[in-house]
């Protein structure tokens, strides 16, 4: 792989352009100088070692040197390659209710987007762990695998939003089996799911996926986000509320006994999020303290620097530019390597 680390120096080589339409004029203007003392030929032939030739090849070699420099300030990088690295740590898999019932405004500004800002924080705080990201509502889908990378992480977190599951619904029971299904196979590692949901389930059961989870050692933190009394669900880009067949205002109530009860199978921990304080970083400290496992991750080496390579070769085209005299030295006419022989007429 190969790729530039400064890559900001390569407008530099805009320049380049500039600098030969810049010697271009100024061996036009010099020629139509030397027209005007008589015939060209003639009046060059009185200059002793005049030579047009030794310029051109000056100034390629000058140009050619100064975009190897501007190559090498770009800083060329080649050869990376995967490395295993060892670390301590454990798995977290947030599973986000991505339903239409997490438009509602109870909590400001409302339930997705402040569950969105949270678990941005707490992708903050992690250090040797991994996360994925799941999200559901009449089904369930993986937004981002299992992964240390935790700038993606909050890329694909970004993008979230309640539309993006065509299926309407709350499917907490797929949510957590494919939750399961999507942690690493080692059997040592600590694994934990944050489901964040309002709660209101209509589509399968939960408790026996929760069930399944506790079985393979999996636990369940949950987060209800939102209020018993409920609020009615501000439509994306509308402004007006959703309404049910029947025309009348859909209000959207947490319910906290579902998630409860979830949390409970699997030893975990239920939270009710506020406009004050989510949950979540008071739910690290618990998860913080579960047993961390030695776990191995494929990262990039550093790429192998290129730049001298350049930088010495822009040095070779600099000293054949010193090298190269403007006109012929008296001392070195033995080794004229601009004269034609065989008949032919000095350049």
């Amino acid at each position: 792989m190969f790729r530039f680390s400064n890559p900001q120096y390569l407008y530099c080589l805009l320049l380049l352009p500039i600098i030969v339409l810049v010697f271009w004029y100024s061996v036009k203007k010099q020629k139509r100088n030397i027209k005007l003392f008589g015939h060209f030929d003639t009046v060059t032939g009185l200059f002793s070692g005049l030579s047009f030739l030794r310029d051109r090849l000056k100034f390629i070699f000058f140009a050619v040197a100064f975009m190897l420099v501007i190559l090498a300030l770009a800083g060329p990088q080649l050869g990376a390659k995967y490395t295993e690295v060892k670390r301590k740590g454990m798995e977290i898999i947030i599973a986000l209710d991505v339903s239409n019932s997490m438009l509602a405004q109870d909590i400001q500004p409302s339930r997705l987007e402040r569950a969105k800002q949270s678990i941005s924080k707490l992708v903050d705080k992690l250090k040797n762990d991994r996360i994925g990201l799941i999200v559901f509502a009449g089904d369930a889908y993986v937004q981002l695998p299992v992964t240390n990378d935790y700038t993606s992480a909050k890329m694909f977190l970004s993008s979230i939003n309640a539309g993006m599951v065509p299926k309407q619904g709350t499917a907490i029971g797929k949510a957590i089996e494919l939750a399961c299904s999507s942690f690493s196979p080692q059997t040592s590692t600590s694994k934990a799911i944050v489901l964040i949901s309002d709660g209101e389930n209509h589509e399968d059961d939960p408790f026996e996926a929760a069930k399944v989870a506790a079985e393979k050692g999996i636990v369940i933190h949950t987060i209800g986000i939102g209020s018993p009394e409920g609020a009615p669900i501000m439509l994306e880009g509308q402004q007006e509320y959703l309404k049910d067949e029947k025309g009348n205002v859909v209000v959207s109530k947490l319910d906290e006994e579902t998630l409860s009860k979830i949390a409970a199978a699997t030893n975990g921990r239920y939270i009710r999020a506020t406009n004050s304080q989510l949950g979540l970083l008071p739910l690290f400290d618990s998860i913080s303290k579960m047993q961390k496992t030695e776990m191995k991750d494929k990262v990039y080496s550093e790429y192998n620097e290129q730049f001298y390579w350049l930088l010495g070769i822009a040095l070779f085209f600099l000293l054949l530019e010193f090298v190269v005299l403007e006109r012929k030295n008296p001392l070195l006419s033995k080794f004229n390597l601009f004269e034609v022989k065989h008949g032919g007429n000095e350049l």
